[in-house]
């Protein structure tokens, strides 16, 4: 046990729910941010500019990003791209699929409720960069110029890459996917239902490349196994987590709680098998092994898919051109500005660091990514604001149980809450993320945390 488990383990304050629900909401809402982000956050005075501000990507860290530098710049000349007009509300994902949310328009809203009036709103999508001549190209032919580029596109969900796995297929053929849209989510409710009804083997799997939400297929693992019990079902049905990873978490205490919790529940793990192909019609699902390729037979499959930058991201010279983040796009994974382009800076999914696809690091990433571009703007030739690669997990055990996992670049474990042990499951990270993390997700959009 690592000495910040053995402190942790120590006797944590007893909080009742009730004086926990007012507690925590508070600190929900308000959030923390870095020192060095005040400017961007509303506590300094705002800046004069003349720059041309394009971000392109409008989910949760395009509109954070476009919410707090129209705070932090008078008459700001800020451009968004992205053709998407529906936000959802991607954390949620998980619960619908499980059934915790029955109502999957829970999920959905629309951008345009977020974005700040003065900024301009491309809708179309990107189709190449040239940071070369600071401009970028939509796929009607446009040519956006920009003085300061905001990369902030999130991933590309691959389900090209793995044989015979379509999209259209989930829900059907028992193909689950709680990843990318609600219908996702709301399909994949069905299908394990299913399970839960008539049984049978049951696979899970995780690819090899960075996904966003990475203990998404864990908790999809555990809390089917969850309803299983629930409806006295779970001996009817074998289930096996089968990841392409070498480890089952990036966090090496959370990564040890899983290998020792998930057998205890009747999971079988089994590393490096990497899924390449699906034959929905006779539900075989083809794994890459060290051993070669094998072929396992299944009534149930969580398929995630690889995942990648989009292709103009990863077709550019934004892109990572070697080392373990080829494709991704290319910053310094402190400053998020890009170690080549000193007016790109990227946030979100789409960077190309050890760790952060979730939408707590677009919490922590983006104050940085302001304060640096408005010091960049201003002249400074240091850059103040650092991200310490902060990630957070509500990894959900159970329906009513989770452990808060946060951690950092170093993967040490930096909890916010003082009174919840960070290596325990407990009811308090279940509330948060049922009941309260939509709320600070929506105050995120705002630019209020």
């Amino acid at each position: 046990m690592t000495k910040n488990k053995a402190q942790a383990n120590q006797r944590l304050p007893d909080l009742g729910r009730r004086k926990f629900l007012k507690v925590s909401a508070a600190s929900a809402l308000a959030g923390t941010l870095p020192a060095t982000a005040l400017l961007a956050s509303g506590t300094a005075q705002a800046i004069e500019t003349r720059a041309r501000i394009v971000i392109v990507g409008a989910g949760a860290a395009g509109i954070s990003l476009a919410s707090r530098l129209t705070k932090a710049i008078r008459n700001p000349d800020i451009t968004i791209i992205d053709a998407r007009e529906a936000h959802y509300y991607q954390p949620g994902l998980t619960l619908v699929a499980v059934g915790a949310w029955k109502d999957v328009n829970k999920l959905v809203d629309k951008n345009e409720r977020y974005l700040p009036r003065s900024v301009k709103w491309v809708k179309e999508s990107v189709a190449a960069f040239d940071p070369d001549h600071n401009r970028v190209f939509t796929h009607s032919g446009t040519s956006v110029p920009y003085d300061y580029l905001l990369v902030a596109t999130g991933v590309e969900i691959r389900f090209d890459l793995v044989d015979g796995l379509n999209p259209n297929l989930i829900g059907q053929h028992g193909i689950a996917c709680v990843y990318d849209t609600p219908e996702h989510g709301a399909a994949t409710a069905r299908v394990i239902n299913e399970l839960v009804e008539r049984g049978g083997k049951a696979l899970m799997t995780r690819p090899i490349t960075a996904i966003k939400c990475a203990g998404a297929p864990v908790k999809i693992a555990l809390l089917t196994e969850h309803r299983l019990r629930e409806a006295n079902t779970r001996s009817n049905v074998d289930m096996h987590y089968l990841s392409a990873e070498p480890a089952l978490f990036s966090q090496p205490d959370i990564n040890q709680f899983l290998y020792e919790h998930m057998p205890k529940r009747g999971i079988a793990i089994r590393n490096r098998h990497e899924l390449v192909a699906i034959d929905p019609g006779r539900k075989h699902a083809t794994f890459r092994t060290e051993d070669g390729e094998i072929t396992e037979d299944y009534d149930f499959i969580h398929a995630v898919p690889p995942m990648t930058a989009p292709s103009p991201v990863r077709e550019s010279a934004l892109a990572w051109q070697d080392g373990p983040f080829v494709g991704w796009l290319e910053v310094d994974r402190h400053t998020l500005q890009h170690t080549r382009y000193g007016n790109v800076f990227g946030v979100g999914d789409v960077v190309g660091t050890p760790v952060g696809k979730t939408a707590a690091s677009v919490k922590a990433q983006v104050p940085v990514a302001v304060t640096n571009l408005l010091a960049r703007i201003q002249g400074q030739t240091t850059l103040p604001a650092r991200y310490d690669g902060y990630t957070s997990c509500p990894l959900i055990t159970e329906r009513g149980k989770a452990i808060l996992v946060e951690f950092d670049y170093e993967l040490k474990m930096v909890p916010s809450f003082g009174f919840i042990n960070p290596y325990q499951e407990h009811w308090v990270p279940w509330i948060l993320k049922d009941k309260m993390l939509q709320a600070a997700y929506q105050a995120m959009l705002r630019g209020r945390v």
